[in-house]
């Protein structure tokens, strides 16, 4: 793995040129097991609000929820306000420090928006993620947040672990090089060549993975035998606004 982690003096340095980082073994077993029994009793039976599979139309999605494997999960949302564990992650002094260092402020929020939501990827139903940029979904005075990633078990190829491109949150590429709902369009040249340099982000349980908003990344689907688990914040600083009357105005910011 090529990933930056924090045991590098220099990770700060590189999460400005490459827009990503991975603290290995952040969050402990006093955070990772209660959370991960608290999904397990979320899931089944599941506890809403929830997005489904068959909701987002990617490759590998249920047609409908009708079908055959339509009320597979994606998501569990507003992951903050499902109980203490999840509280106590978001803006623990771990979290936090890492946030002011690479933000450069001391003063950092937590969108209730933006993930704010727990990451499901089910053997057999799980949906492909082509390459996008998390900001093509928000709106706020500066494309500048940061997502806070804990991997809740192994994270691998084969149950469709995040890819990211390195360096991509310091490009602006044209329009044509995005398709209609906004992912990059393989076929075209220049697309190919940045994809090709794309690393995939392997994780343990207990590891984080910090990345830019405008940072391409995408996932594959989940070819395993087990359930892939992960909770997902994401921040920005205090004086970076969201726009009014747009879904990232919807709920408070959270301060850290």
């Amino acid at each position: 793995m090529n990933e930056r982690t924090l045991n590098d003096p220099t990770s700060l340095d590189h999460f400005a040129r490459d827009g990503y980082l991975v603290a290995q073994g952040l969050a402990g077993k006093d955070i990772t097991e209660p959370m991960t029994q608290a999904i397990c009793h979320a899931l089944s039976p599941l506890q809403a609000p929830a997005e489904f599979e068959a909701e987002v139309g990617y490759p590998g999605s249920p047609e409908s929820r009708g079908a055959t494997g339509g009320g597979t999960p994606r998501r569990l949302l507003h992951a903050f306000s499902r109980g203490s564990v999840f509280r106590r992650w978001a803006r623990s002094p771990e979290v936090a420090t890492i946030l002011r260092c690479i933000m450069g402020s001391p003063k950092i929020e937590m969108s209730q928006c933006h993930h704010n939501c727990i990451m499901t990827k089910h053997p057999g139903f799980s949906s492909e993620t082509a390459w996008h940029q998390d900001i093509r979904y928000w709106s706020f005075d500066t494309p500048e947040l940061v997502s806070v990633w804990l991997a809740l078990g192994p994270e691998r190829e084969d149950n469709g672990a995040l890819r990211v491109i390195p360096g991509s949150h310091r490009l602006h590429p044209d329009r044509g090089r995005l398709d209609k709902n906004l992912f990059l369009r393989p076929e075209l040249d220049e697309n190919r060549e940045m994809i090709e340099r794309s690393q995939l982000v392997e994780l343990r349980t207990g590891d984080v993975l910090f990345f830019h908003c405008r940072l391409f990344h995408a996932a594959g689907r989940n070819r395993s035998d087990k359930t892939k688990i992960s909770a997902v914040f994401t921040y920005h600083t205090d004086d970076n606004r969201p726009i009014p009357g747009t879904r990232s105005d919807r709920y408070p910011g959270i301060p850290l």
